[in-house]
């Protein structure tokens, strides 16, 4: 968090501010630069901490401020607002006409002490203010930290037993390598359509894991490279390639640090499957290694769980369940994908099976990408096979091009 000589008493002081409003039972949320410094962004302190509550209730609020003494409500066309001091902070607080506090997409829970109170995401930044404020840099610094932060512990996660469970799973690199070897056209499942003449084809596979597509795309005469956070991964894809006698270029490193030999921009196709996005809490420097990657006319291809399936309903037995939110913006702590793959009595409870995943609505991939230049040519939802799930979509596969 931002750090300051007064960093407690602010912080008092917006707590009793927000003890007053919950008392009255009225929804707030922290906006502007208290909201950054709350979540950890390096931001100038400011001695003026600014709440949105919901505009209905100001005049009770108001009544409810007295003994702070606060400034008569002030009105225009969009906003009533008063102002109150306590202790040496400054409190405004607002009310945004038309608006419901409640079912703001961009509030969030935050955790201060043994409080929770809402603030302004820092995503709400990011789509509401031009990229010269100094506010966007700075949430933009803060998420390039919190990257390389979330990379490190994902790395740690991805290291531990990830050999051992694709043994489990799908069974050793050598029984994997025929499984390949009779069908690498079918390996490649639902995109297969998308690889339809690869031959001598540069293709990079960002996040390949353990290689299973990469090295059916080399039987079919492609140069593939993968990169990759996991040694164990990369491990696994060694051993099947040997096994199939074809090469794979298989780089060890977070993807986002990709050496700058591999950053060539001659590849013809850059692909990314299932599971991916979550573990990146921006999405456009990876568009943007993207653009850098690809030779004109070059594509990306990216198969994902769609939003919907991930973020908002489930099925339990023959019922569909609304279980989330779609337009949630909170970084989550997850079980690493392998975990269900180790069996009962292998994970050790010292050894971290965890990670932390952002999980994007449609809109944003889609638009993160068509933002940084690559043009959108295909956006193809897929429905959910189970009869118990008939009328969901289960993927979604995008192509864009440079």
């Amino acid at each position: 968090m931002h750090e300051n000589p007064s960093r407690e008493s602010w912080q008092n002081s917006l707590l009793t501010a927000i003890a007053l409003i919950d008392q009255a039972k009225v929804p707030c949320t922290v906006t502007e630069e208290g909201a950054l410094i709350l979540q950890g962004v390096v931001v100038p302190f400011t001695k003026t901490i600014r709440i949105l509550i919901q505009w209905d209730a100001l005049e009770n609020l108001h009544y409810l401020f007295q003994p702070y003494k606060p400034t008569l409500v002030t009105k225009n066309q969009r906003k009533a607002s008063f102002m109150l001091s306590i202790d040496d902070y400054k409190i405004e607080l607002i009310g945004l006409f038309g608006t419901v506090i409640r079912t703001d997409p961009d509030r969030v829970p935050k955790i201060i002490g043994t409080e929770t109170i809402y603030v302004k995401s820092v995503y709400y930044f990011l789509t509401h203010l031009q990229k010269d404020h100094p506010l966007y840099q700075a949430v933009k610094d803060y998420l390039q930290r919190l990257q390389s932060s979330d990379a490190a512990e994902n790395g740690k996660a991805w290291n531990e037993d990830a050999f051992q469970a694709w043994v489990r799973r799908f069974g050793t690199p050598e029984q994997v390598a025929e499984k390949i070897r009779r069908d690498p056209v079918g390996r490649l499942a639902q995109l297969a359509p998308y690889f339809s003449d690869v031959n001598g084809k540069k293709i990079m596979n960002l996040l390949g894991s353990h290689g299973g597509k990469a090295l059916a795309l080399s039987l079919l005469g492609a140069d593939v490279s993968v990169i990759d956070i996991s040694e164990e991964n990369a491990e696994y894809a060694r051993q099947t390639a040997a096994a199939l006698k074809t090469h794979l270029n298989y780089i060890v490193s977070d993807v986002l640090q990709l050496p700058e030999a591999s950053r060539t921009s001659d590849y013809d196709l850059v692909f990314m499957e299932l599971g991916i996005l979550h573990y990146f809490v921006d999405l456009e420097p990876l568009a943007e290694l993207i653009f850098q990657l690809l030779k004109p006319g070059g594509k990306l291809i990216l198969q994902e769980f769609h939003p919907i399936s991930t973020k908002l309903v489930t099925t339990r037995g023959k019922k569909q369940i609304v279980f989330g939110n779609y337009f949630d913006q909170e970084i989550r702590e997850r079980e690493v994908a392998y975990g269900k793959h180790l069996s009962s009595e292998s994970p050790d409870e010292t050894l971290n099976y965890k990670v932390f995943l952002r999980e994007w609505t449609l809109g944003e991939i889609v638009t993160s990408f068509a933002r940084k230049e690559l043009r959108v040519e295909e956006l193809n939802e897929i429905p959910n096979s189970k009869i118990s799930d008939i009328g969901l979509p289960k993927l979604f596969t995008l192509v864009c091009s440079k």
